[in-house]
């Protein structure tokens, strides 16, 4: 599972970094906001670790930006301020959880699990929905106004799962390759377009939206609303 973690202090960020890859976890690194913000756009990332104090711009606004954007990453902020006020403000903001500094590595990683069940939970008891549409994973199969059941290959529901999770983002067609593919493998962009067609097919053309130059995007047809 992967993490992005999103901290400028060298130390702390190495320390976290090592501590989350001993149990399990894959961990990109950012040092700075700006950085940080691109990043979380990638549907690859399960969760985000993000530090309030970070130089480019603050956690605060990255996670702003985020909700903005409609990325629904989990977050769970870092910060040396620890009031009551600052925790409203970054929860307020989007956060998933809050966790003060210092704190103990064990404590993190324990939180970030906690949040991953939940995300799962969640996901698993309500499904994915966007417009009429909706993505039942224990049956890894689309309903569509919850009634017509429209089966779905494996890598339909890897795809049709990324759109989803980053619903009305626009997705280059090399991070679908990297969703759907091993990172080691070699990138073959027609794959992505022939998968993305053969959804089209079975969900309809109108919900994923060609955006020339950069990629898809999936969208809600005005005949859907």
């Amino acid at each position: 599972m992967r993490v992005l973690l999103i901290e400028d202090n060298p130390q702390l960020c190495a320390s976290i970094q090592n501590h989350l890859e001993r149990e399990g976890f894959v961990v990109d690194v950012a040092n700075d906001g700006v950085v940080g913000e691109e990043m979380g756009h990638e549907p690859c990332y399960a969760v985000a670790i993000l530090d309030l104090g970070l130089p480019g711009q603050s956690g605060l606004t990255v996670l702003q930006n985020w909700r903005r954007a409609h990325v629904s990453l989990p977050v769970i902020i870092l910060t040396a301020r620890n009031s009551w006020k600052d925790r409203v403000e970054g929860i307020d903001a989007g956060a998933d959880d809050y966790l003060g500094k210092p704190f103990h590595l064990e404590e993190l990683s324990s939180r970030l699990r906690a949040l991953l069940r939940r995300s799962f939970t969640k996901v698993q008891q309500g499904g994915l929905h966007f417009g009429n549409l909706t993505l039942d994973e224990p049956r890894r199969q689309l309903l569509l106004d919850n009634q017509e059941v429209i089966p779905l290959s494996a890598m339909e529901f890897k795809l049709l799962r990324c759109f989803l999770l980053n619903r009305q983002q626009i997705l280059s067609k090399e991070q679908l390759f990297t969703h759907l593919y091993r990172e080691d493998a070699e990138p073959d962009i027609s794959i992505v377009e022939t998968h993305v067609m053969r959804l089209r097919k079975k969900i309809g053309e109108h919900w994923i939206r060609t955006v020339r130059g950069h990629g898809y995007q999936l969208v809600e047809p005005e005949s859907s609303s």
